[in-house]
């Protein structure tokens, strides 16, 4: 297969500006592959076909595994075809073997870009201009038009949180088809959904506060509190609460505040007190 705008040959002295540099600006997908793999030789004529079909709006980057073994290595390559997705400099998808052609378009459309794309990010330049009612009805009229974009629903729930209408957003969330379901962001606002859901209102908490002062194994005080606080964005003082309540009363709540701190760290990313907090976590765990 021969070099074209949206096929290249890719060896370890280019891998660097064509696959990294080059998923900055559009998607890059890398088959790992080799002559002698028939597999391969069935996937080649699919991808290309693709390739050509999509019209740039994705690159293939071919790598013969036979004559770059330290690129394969470098990727833990085991099996070819061995196929991955880059954008954003980064892997954000894979697959290994052969796959039907329907597969690998559902995979490329998942993380291409989409003309309601634009749609999407001018509804969220209006949320953060706090113009929230524009961005949801913006988001709406979009999602009627592009059903299947999963950006819309995560968008969605997004402005919906920052509105304070739970419900919505957990509908938007759960409108996301269950390969997204797992998604960091995903993860995070529904983090997000159930501590708004637990939290006592916040004139609440200094009441809250006073109970522990005078019994400091009021458990329903102390998760209730650690609630609202994570709403307040003290998050370091909602983990210190929560931890305190595994060491004293693990039983509270069927195991609450174990199945809370997961939830927060998966709202706070990579936080340097998220590494604390799990490395603690763990230990009165085990």
């Amino acid at each position: 297969m021969r070099n074209s705008s949206c096929i290249q040959e890719v060896t370890a002295e280019n891998f660097e500006q064509i696959v990294i540099q080059g998923s900055m600006e559009r998607p890059v997908l890398a088959d790992f592959w080799a002559s002698w793999c028939q597999p391969c030789q069935m996937l080649i004529p699919v991808l290309g076909k693709l390739a050509e079909e999509y019209q740039g709006r994705f690159i293939l980057a071919k790598i013969n595994t036979e004559e770059e073994q330290a690129l394969a290595a470098q990727f833990g390559v085991r099996s070819i075809p061995d196929v991955r997705l880059f954008h954003g400099g980064r892997e954000v998808d894979s697959f290994t073997g052969v796959l039907p052609e329907s597969a690998i378009r559902t995979l490329l459309d998942k993380h291409l870009p989409r003309e309601s794309d634009s749609t999407v990010e001018q509804a969220m330049q209006a949320l953060a201009e706090g113009n929230t009612t524009s961005a949801i009805a913006a988001l709406e009229a979009v999602a009627a038009t592009d059903p299947d974009n999963p950006r819309i629903p995560v968008a969605l729930a997004q402005t919906y949180v920052t509105s304070g209408d739970w419900e919505a957003a957990r509908a938007a969330l759960d409108r996301l088809p269950a390969s997204e379901q797992d998604q960091p962001e995903v993860a995070r606002l529904r983090g997000q959904l159930h501590f708004a859901s637990e939290a006592p209102p916040a004139q609440d908490l200094p009441k809250l506060e006073a109970r522990l002062a005078v019994d400091e194994n009021d458990s329903e005080a102390r998760y209730r509190l650690a609630m609202g606080l994570v709403l307040q964005q003290r998050f370091e003082q909602a983990i210190e609460h929560l931890l305190t309540l595994m060491r004293k009363d693990r039983q509270y709540g069927d195991d609450a505040a174990r199945k809370a701190l997961p939830r927060l760290f998966d709202i706070l990313g990579d936080e340097p007190l998220v590494k604390d907090g799990r490395r603690r976590l763990f230990n009165l765990m085990h």
